[in-house]
Formats: structure tokens, C-alpha cells, sequence
């Protein structure tokens, strides 16, 4: 079972108690700084806040993790450098996104963090072996299992069978970080992701209950509330400082 420590960063739903016997905690803030990132990466990291999330979410030295939808491999790298060479990442990335170009922009993550690697499938065929990780992320990009796009070469996902695919790949008591665009509540979700490529907390809480994980913690680190979410996440008044929720679920432990 992972266990997780007590995190002033945020106010949490829920405490874990204290474990007897506890991993080390992921040096993260050295992982951040690491030399090598690329600079589009490096320069997206006020927004994000890397360190101060993972510190939050729970990532661990050691730990097997797990990048959803990991485009650039942003996150991939930072954690692959994090859980040290005794742990590994691995990035999942939509094929029709996986071109020449991220081909070899991932070559050369590997080249700096060797223990990270890369799967791309359709969104259809994503599936991964059943309880094999401790840690997975998502990050702003939950919302795309509700879009689809005939110009992007991207069908139309079925969220539930993604979630119960996740389900089983993570171990008992293995966490799930989601990091999304805040949408106003109401309105037909694939709607509001078409348009805007937000989508409202309660529908992310909903379905990964409902997948049997449980919402272990939420953080405020990413919220903004002069973001109205009347705004497409990429118009330039808004994009990189959008309001955005950060949950911790996790998958109870057998």
C-alpha cells in the first residue's frame, strides 16, 4: 500500500495516518532544477508549480509513475529524474499525436532521464498491466476523454473504460493526480470541452468515483479566481494562468 505524509501545501478531504515504514520522499525541487530541461519546459514552471503539486500528490523515490496524455513529456522527465534510478515513468501518448518531432523530442528525454519511456497507442487501445503502478498524473488534460477531433485525428473517447483501464493498472493504495481547467458547473460536458477545453470538477470527481477510486486530497496551489471560465484555456489573456483543480485520488488498498 502507498502511504502518504502529512502536506502543509494544501488543505486535504482526507489525512492518511502515519506510516510505520515510509518511502523517501522524491526529491522534487532538485529534480526541477536539474540541468538539461528544455527551456519551453523550464519556462512553463511558475504556472505549474512542479514541485509543490508532486510534493502534494505524493510521489515517492522509488516509485513506478505513470504519464497520461504527456505531449512534451513535461512531467515525465521531472518525475523520472524524482524517483531516482530505482524507480521508472512511463509516458502514454495518444498516437495521432506522436509524430517525428515528439519521436525526437522523447529520444532526448531519455537521453537525460534513461528510466523513463514511452508507449503510444490509440485511445481506444490504451490498457496497461493490472496493478503495476504507484503513481499516475494527468495534468490539464482529463478533460480531452470527453473531446474528439476530426482535424487532430483524435475519436471520440469513452471516459468510463479509461478510468477502469487506470483502475487496474494501479496498485492498492497507488495515487492518481488530476490537474484540469476549471469549467462553470452545468451544461453537457463534451459541449464545454469542444468549446472551451475545460471541464467542471464535479464531473472529474464523479467519474473517478465512480471507478472505485477516492478522493484523497485537493489542493488550491493552481486556483486563480480572476479566471472567469468564460475563456478558451489558449487565448492569450488566460493561457498558462487559467483556474485549475488539483486532486489527489487513490485506488483503496485490497
Amino acid at each position: 500500500m502507498k502511504l502518504f505524509p502529512t502536506l502543509m501545501l494544501a488543505s486535504a478531504l482526507a489525512l492518511v495516518p502515519p506510516a510505520a515504514a515510509q518511502a523517501a520522499p522524491a526529491n522534487l525541487a532538485e529534480a526541477v532544477a536539474a540541468k538539461g530541461r528544455p527551456a519551453d519546459a523550464v519556462k512553463k514552471d511558475g504556472g505549474r508549480k512542479p514541485a509543490e503539486v508532486l510534493r502534494f500528490l505524493g510521489l515517492e523515490r522509488g516509485d513506478r509513475a505513470l504519464d497520461l496524455f504527456t505531449g512534451t513529456g513535461y512531467y515525465a522527465e521531472i518525475m523520472a529524474r524524482a524517483v531516482g534510478p530505482k524507480g521508472s515513468v512511463l509516458a502514454w501518448q495518444p498516437i495521432n499525436f506522436h509524430d517525428e518531432e515528439s519521436r525526437k523530442g522523447f529520444a532526448a528525454l531519455q537521453a537525460r532521464a534513461p528510466n523513463a519511456r514511452l508507449l503510444a497507442t490509440t485511445a481506444a487501445a490504451f490498457a496497461l498491466a493490472p496493478a503495476s503502478f504507484d503513481f499516475a498524473i494527468i495534468n490539464d488534460n482529463y478533460h480531452d476523454t470527453y473531446w474528439q477531433s476530426e482535424k487532430y485525428g483524435f475519436p471520440r473517447m469513452d471516459p468510463a473504460a479509461f478510468l477502469a483501464s487506470l483502475h487496474a493498472a494501479m496498485k492498492p493504495g497507488g495515487v492518481v493526480g488530476v490537474i484540469d481547467h476549471v469549467a462553470a458547473p452545468g451544461g453537457d460536458t463534451r459541449e464545454v470541452v469542444e468549446k472551451l477545453h475545460r471541464i467542471d470538477p464535479a464531473v472529474i470527481r464523479a467519474d473517478f468515483e465512480k471507478a472505485g477510486f477516492v478522493l484523497d486530497g485537493e489542493s488550491n496551489l493552481l486556483r486563480n479566481p480572476a479566471d472567469d471560465h468564460s475563456k478558451l484555456v489558449f487565448d492569450p489573456a488566460i493561457a498558462g494562468k487559467t483556474d485549475r483543480v488539483v486532486y489527489r485520488f487513490r485506488k483503496p488498498a485490497a
